[in-house]
């Protein structure tokens, strides 16, 4: 019969109490599973996105001051009025303007009778005038000169007296002179003469018509009108209230569409262009607006050393409104059929490589790298490591450990903290 004494006995009961106590604690920490939310990777058209948040601008815009200052006299349209190009929206007080603008018309109209009289009737007479002088003066000189000539004979025959030779060559040098000076007149008509009076009724003319067309300049400055199709969206005054020149009386928008105008890095913008379909998120609205970049500006803001994007969105219906920040998304790039998972399955190392964590079909959790594709705000494409028939954990992979037994948390419960592991160490 085997013998123990009372201390050896005791030790060795000790030990095996120890021994099934670890056994026991050990068996209870493999017990233990983590609640996780996993999930089969999808298959689907996925794009890339640039985002960025900006502020609603309009289409174009038109601060309309009046070129000169006068009261109001009268407002044709209200703040929210739609209005077209050309439409007459105010008028200032003229009344003046429009009396000085007759009174330069009536200069206008006589400054034309007289270029008429000069042009038609006044520079012909007189050029035709001179013909006739010239030509009677011609015929003078050469009937003096027959005369001459005769007499000259006539002297030398003896048949008239010498007196009458000098009166012959007298009344000659005569008509010679009155030659000479319609000649000259004659000559100064179509060269310098005729060609000025025609000028100088022509500077009147354009004197007069240029007074009258600033006259009624000022006049139109007194009609205040809208250069752009839109809507009126600030009216500071009120009829009778005076307007000063330069300052703005109405304001109107063209709010057809609204630009949302961006500025990101030129990394980023080289991967855009003009057509890139984008979307616009909008507060208080629960469907986002469909947009495109209209404009990418070929040169960087010196300040900031960023490009400007600018991204239209429709707004026929005038749901949107200036100046509201929105959200604005890019569409770069598109993949058809793209596996892809949340993005809160991923798994950033210190190293830069990308992991999830995989449930097996016996429910342990094993770590696996993934190569990542294109991504957006909620979703990632995994190009290598995973495929659709894997179940993923998507909420409670963090920190989980290789190996780790997993489960997925019943429907109604809330997702298990990051923290959340099991089998701790005591």
């Amino acid at each position: 019969m085997l013998r123990i004494s009372g201390k050896t006995y005791c030790s060795v009961t000790l030990v095996a109490a120890l021994a099934f106590a670890g056994c026991a604690k050990k068996e209870a920490a493999l017990q233990v599973e983590v609640e996780v939310q996993a999930e089969h990777p999808e298959v689907g058209p996925m794009a890339a996105h640039i985002t960025a948040d900006a502020v609603l601008a309009p289409l174009a815009q038109a601060a309309i001051a009046p070129k000169i200052s006068a009261p109001v006299k009268k407002f044709y349209v209200q703040r929210g009025s739609h209005v077209k190009a050309g439409q007459l929206l105010a008028v200032l007080e003229n009344r003046d303007l429009e009396a000085a603008a007759l009174d330069n018309q009536g200069s206008y109209t006589a400054a034309e009778a007289a270029y008429a009289t000069a042009t038609k009737a006044q520079v012909p007479e007189d050029y035709q005038k001179a013909e006739l002088d010239f030509a009677q003066a011609k015929a003078n000189l050469e009937l003096n000169q027959s005369i001459v000539k005769s007499r000259k004979q006539l002297f030398a025959e003896g048949a008239i007296p010498g007196r009458d030779l000098d009166t012959a060559v007298a009344a000659l040098v005569q008509a010679q002179a009155a030659y000479d000076s319609a000649k000259k007149h004659l000559d100064s008509m179509q060269t310098v003469s005729r060609e000025a009076a025609l000028k100088a009724a022509q500077g009147q003319l354009e004197s007069a018509k240029g007074r009258y067309l600033g006259a009624e300049a000022q006049v139109s400055y007194s009609e205040i009108r809208s250069p752009i199709d839109g809507v009126v969206t600030d009216r500071p005054l009120f009829a009778g209230e005076t307007a000063a020149a330069g300052a703005p009386l109405l304001t109107v928008m063209d709010t057809s569409a609204l630009l949302a105008k961006l500025h990101i890095s030129q990394l980023l913008a080289q991967q855009l262009k003009v057509g890139d379909p984008a979307v616009v998120t909008v507060p208080g609205m629960e469907e986002t607006v469909p947009a495109k970049v209209s404009l990418v500006s070929p040169a960087l803001d010196p300040g900031s050393t960023t490009i400007e994007i600018w991204v239209r969105a429709e707004n026929k219906d005038g749901a949107l409104k200036v100046g509201t920040p929105v959200h604005v998304a890019i569409q770069t790039k598109a993949v058809s059929n793209a596996v892809k998972v949340p993005i809160s399955a991923l798994l950033s190392a210190q190293d830069g490589s990308t992991s999830v964590m995989v449930m097996s079909p016996d429910g342990v959790a094993h770590k696996r790298r993934v190569q990542t594709g294109i991504r957006d705000e909620k979703e990632v494409q995994i190009m290598s490591g995973v495929t659709p028939a894997d179940m993923v954990i998507t909420e409670g992979a963090y920190s989980l450990d290789d190996g780790t037994r997993v489960k997925l948390a019943s429907s109604g419960q809330e997702k298990p903290a990051a923290h959340q592991r099991g089998g701790d160490d005591d």
